[in-house]
């Protein structure tokens, strides 16, 4: 498979993570093109908040129901549903980081991956 069609594929699998989310009405989603960065873990991390453990676990089943309807397509890992802080999702291509809001400042990822595209996605709320 060429690397156009795998880049193609991420980007859908980034869109329809970004829909899980916004369908559980995650806030301040953001989306990080890693593809340009040298030894990048993935091509995108999408990162979102939610208000609650409650909310944040909302989002997660949100994101993999809709990834599984659309696409087929499963995390090959899932971190952190028991504390419900962080919840990571990991796509192996793109990985979704579902924070409760406190933890996602004290982690602040996005300034960590400060050298990355960013995308702030608009709340549909």
């Amino acid at each position: 498979m060429g690397k156009a069609i795998i880049d193609q594929d991420s980007k859908v699998l980034c869109d329809t993570i970004v829909e899980g989310m916004q369908e559980n009405k995650a806030n301040d989603i953001v989306v990080l093109d890693l593809r340009e960065i040298d030894n990048a873990v993935c091509d995108f991390f999408v990162i979102c908040s939610g208000e609650s453990s409650t909310q944040v676990e909302g989002i997660s089943s949100s994101v993999m129901r809709e990834t599984r309807k659309k696409l087929k397509e499963k995390p090959l890992n899932v971190e952190g549903q028991n504390n419900k802080e962080w919840i990571l999702l990991d796509y192996v291509d793109v990985v979704a980081h579902i924070f409760y809001h406190e933890t996602r400042e004290f982690y602040d990822l996005e300034d960590l991956w400060a050298d990355a595209k960013r995308v702030d996605v608009p709340n549909l709320n």
